[in-house]
């Protein structure tokens, strides 16, 4: 029985624990936090709790999928709720759209801001139908080398496919009012970028949640991995929280083994470095040994932005609040310039407030609520100083939430507060450069180009979660975690243990 170790209880690491561990292999997961998770994990304060991370669940059949592998139903371990409306995007003139699954209410939110633009709803998802059904197969596949781009389902996606041109002029094709195209591109901050600079292929991303749905996971989304360990340790693997990983042991160009914090010494057949990317490479690996990704290199790499969070307990639950809101700022294109190229602090965000509690009344106390508010911000290659304007910014944007989402009142019913900056990104979560989407979705850095999952510096050693193929987002780092297990199977000649039960009823449907 081949030994893999993975280094990480993130999202893609459980993923690939659960794929290799139903293979057959001796899976150990090292986890240097005292729960799984990382980003997607929680904390609890004062009878609160909180997401650290990730708040919406979108594409739920690629998790549905990795269950059913292992013979698992993923709804016998989560309670998923569809949300009505996913969100509420307030714009600065107090206009609206709630998008949801009913789409003659979402083209009469369309109508109200423009109603030539009605039209272009349903050319859009025509559209990005087609476009999703080319891009499916490629963010299911790894890139190990220039003939991997030479294929059938590339060519496919390629006819679809506008490289000359953004996100956001993608979106002019379809609608001409400026509010109604942030309601489409907003959705790039998923990967950390503007919509002014993000690939237009991107525009697939709306499509994601008018097709599939946006829910929230009863207990929060840190349970989709509490479950995914659960199930890791069914299948027989180990994981081992508060077990930090110091450095990977490269020998001749081969992954051998891991040194832990304690001084302890553990060998493995295949090492699955599941850390943020950039993070990783600098503290687990010495830069004498990386030719491709030395400091130099790294620090040369385009990373997505960074995100202040807010998280609040509230003795108070603020119904005027959708479970999701995004308030958009008065210059859209003036934040973005401001966090990916003047890398300031912008004195008018645009921000994200979660009102969960809405939704789920476990995450608070009776009448009470918790508040998760992201502000988008520039990452640490910038010059703000954090620890000098931390507090001057959280005073902002408390500011922002009597003024923007006209909760008046909300000093007087703060109860519990953290504030996390990007700054604490980095030293707190080992996020390099506290870009907390990891590496960028350029063109330059996407597929072929972005760290490859059989990882091509050393033998031994694989890549799973948002700074390898197919990059960030809880989707796609779940295929990540497929798509390396998927390899090392291969390696070994192990096929598929596919267990799906024909008694399992899906409650979700995979449309394409």
């Amino acid at each position: 029985m081949k030994k893999i170790g993975i280094i990480g209880a993130g999202p893609g690491g459980l993923a690939a624990g659960i794929l290799l561990a139903n293979k057959g292999f001796d899976i150990t997961i090292f986890e240097k936090s005292n729960r799984v998770g990382g980003r997607n994990s929680y904390f609890k304060a004062d009878g609160y709790t909180f997401d650290i991370g990730p708040t919406f669940f979108m594409m739920p059949f690629i998790l549905e999928e990795i269950f059913a592998e292992a013979g698992e139903d993923l709804h016998d371990y989560v309670e998923l709720k569809l949300l009505d409306p996913y969100y509420q995007l307030v714009y600065y003139d107090g206009s609206k759209m709630l998008p949801s699954n009913n789409f003659e209410e979402v083209k009469k939110y369309i109508a109200k801001i423009k109603e030539e633009d009605i039209n272009g709803f349903d050319r859009y998802m025509e559209d990005n139908r087609k476009k999703m059904n080319y891009t499916l197969p490629i963010l299911q596949r790894p890139f190990k080398n220039f003939t991997d781009l030479f294929n059938v389902d590339m060519l496919k996606l390629l006819s679809v496919l506008k490289p000359y041109k953004s996100l956001w002029e993608e979106l002019g094709d379809y609608f001409s009012d400026d509010r109604v195209k942030v309601g489409f591109t907003f959705q790039s901050k998923y990967l950390g970028m503007s919509p002014y600079n993000c690939p237009s292929m991107f525009s697939i991303l709306p499509y994601t949640e008018y097709e599939w749905g946006v829910y929230h996971v009863m207990g929060g989304l840190n349970q989709l991995s509490q479950q995914m360990a659960v199930l890791v340790e069914k299948l027989g693997g180990t994981i081992k929280l508060e077990h930090e990983v110091k450095e990977i042991n490269i020998v001749n160009s081969k992954a051998k083994g891991i040194k832990l914090a304690d001084g302890s010494y553990q060998e493995f057949d295949e090492i699955v470095m599941n850390a943020d990317f950039a993070w990783g490479m600098k503290n687990l690996i010495p830069d004498k040994k990386r030719k491709k990704y030395s400091d130099i290199k790294l620090k040369q790499k385009r990373y997505s932005c960074s995100t202040f969070m807010l998280y609040l307990g509230l003795d108070k639950i603020y119904n005027n609040l959708e479970h999701n809101n995004v308030f958009i700022a008065r210059d859209y294109k003036k934040n973005f310039l401001e966090i990916e190229s003047e890398k300031v602090l912008s004195k008018d965000p645009s921000f994200y407030v979660q009102n969960a509690s809405k939704t789920d009344s476990n995450l608070a106390p009776t009448g009470h609520s918790t508040l998760y508010v992201l502000v988008p911000t520039a990452n640490l290659k910038g010059q703000i100083d954090w620890q000098q304007d931390k507090n001057k910014f959280r005073d902002l944007i408390i500011d922002k939430l009597k003024t923007r989402a006209a909760l008046k009142d909300i000093d007087e019913h703060i109860i519990y507060e953290k504030v996390l900056s990007p700054l604490d990104w980095k030293n707190d979560m080992n996020v390099g450069y506290g870009a907390t989407f990891n590496l960028a979705h350029n063109l330059g850095q996407m597929l072929l180009f972005r760290p490859h999952n059989q990882f091509e510096e050393f033998e031994n050693m694989w890549l799973v979660g948002g700074g390898t193929n197919p990059g960030s987002g809880l989707p796609t780092i779940y295929e990540s975690g497929r798509i390396t297990a998927k390899l090392i199977a291969k390696k070994y000649n192990i096929s598929h243990r596919h267990k799906v039960s024909i008694n399992k009823k899906q409650t979700l449907k995979r449309s394409i």
